[in-house]
């Protein structure tokens, strides 16, 4: 077998930015993917035209120019601004909380009664709030927090919002503006053509295997580099001697519908608690297509169990005293663990590219 200079484990974003990184550098480069294509969680397929979000939306979204520009060189973007809407038993409100939202949810139309509604409620927590029920009225009130807050977050956790940390909704935005534009940040847009073939100009180059089970032959491939980066789960590289971190999964529905418009918006949060999924995405509104057809996913939350996609580490105690164990052992493999799965912890693009960035520049 070819030896190469780097050997990543993963075919998504973090193992992508580090490949291309050590080809600029005239390095050899071997991917593995256990899946049967590239790309990770940010994957698009076409299905009538429609680029499809397999593993739910990927909006690209960051106020660092840097980054921006780094992802503009192996994509074009468009101008797509993410703007959500909540239904709840069928009423509609915009996201995040602004004064649409207000507006629509307590009839008024100025900060000055919003911000008197909400301080009202608000006083209803006194103290420091216990668990996440509490921070969240202590944030936006009863009303928001019953109507937006606590079913979809129940149904997202698969707990009650009384059983939940305080600190996982420790910041809450609420805007006393009419802006519906759900991030702040300077820069968004998602590929026109994309985020498959981003990540494959990204890798043109490198020898990329899908299909390959990295654990299943750990010592093999370790052997078939002078450096490696893995972005699988750290506890599965080291068979969970420790015990298995825990996370929340996702379970994707995908429905062709002969309609040109199911749902007029990308995003449709569905915030009772009784409706069992938490989020309706019609994919073809991210790139402003016209097909006849229209294609959406609705996403079913859903405790991770061995042989499920892990999504969203659960933060807590327990668990970041477990990573920090792993950490430990790691430090002595020569190998260096990267991306959400391998760090154990949630990123947004930009930051995966940053944080791959910066570990190309340590290692390469």
């Amino acid at each position: 077998m070819r030896h190469y200079d780097v050997l990543c484990v993963g075919a998504g974003l973090f193992s992508a930015v580090v490949a291309e990184q050590a080809l600029q550098r005239g390095k050899s480069v071997l991917v593995l993917e256990k899946r049967d294509h590239i790309a990770g969680n940010i994957y698009t397929e076409k299905v009538q035209g429609i680029d499809v979000h397999r593993y739910g939306a990927h909006i690209f979204h960051t106020s660092n120019k840097n980054i921006w520009d780094y992802a503009g060189q192996f994509a074009e973007f468009n101008h797509f601004i993410n703007e959500p809407i909540a239904n709840y038993h069928g009423e509609i409100y915009n996201l995040p909380f602004n004064m649409n939202t207000f507006a629509q949810m307590f009839h008024i139309a100025t900060p000055q009664e919003a911000q008197a509604v909400l301080d009202n409620e608000r006083g209803e927590v006194t103290g420091e709030p216990q668990n996440l029920e509490e921070q969240a009225i202590k944030l936006v009130g009863r009303t928001v927090y019953t109507k937006l807050v606590k079913g979809y977050t129940e149904k997202q956790w698969g707990r009650s919002c009384k059983d939940l940390p305080p600190f996982i909704i420790r910041r809450l935005p609420v805007r006393m503006t009419y802006d519906n534009n759900y991030f702040n940040d300077r820069f968004q847009g998602i590929p026109v053509e994309g985020y498959t073939a981003m990540v494959e100009n990204m890798l043109r180059g490198a020898d990329v295997q899908t299909g390959i089970d990295f654990l299943a032959d750990k010592d093999k491939w370790l052997s078939a580099a002078d450096t490696v980066v893995y972005t699988g789960p750290i506890d599965a590289y080291f068979g969970w001697s420790l015990g298995k971190l825990e996370y929340r999964s996702l379970r994707f529905e995908t429905e062709l519908l002969d309609t040109d418009n199911f749902q007029g918006n990308a995003v449709v949060n569905y915030t009772a608690r009784e409706v069992p999924y938490t989020r309706i995405i019609e994919h073809k509104h991210f790139t402003f297509g016209d097909q006849p057809v229209t294609v959406v996913t609705r996403e079913y939350p859903a405790e991770w169990q061995e042989g499920m996609e892990p999504y969203y580490p659960v933060k807590d105690e327990k668990n970041d005293t477990l990573y920090q164990k792993y950490r430990e052992l790691a430090k002595d493999t020569g190998v260096y663990f990267g991306g959400r799965l391998g760090q154990y912890r949630y990123y947004d693009m930009d930051d995966t590219i940053e944080a791959a960035l910066a570990l190309s520049k340590t290692i390469l």
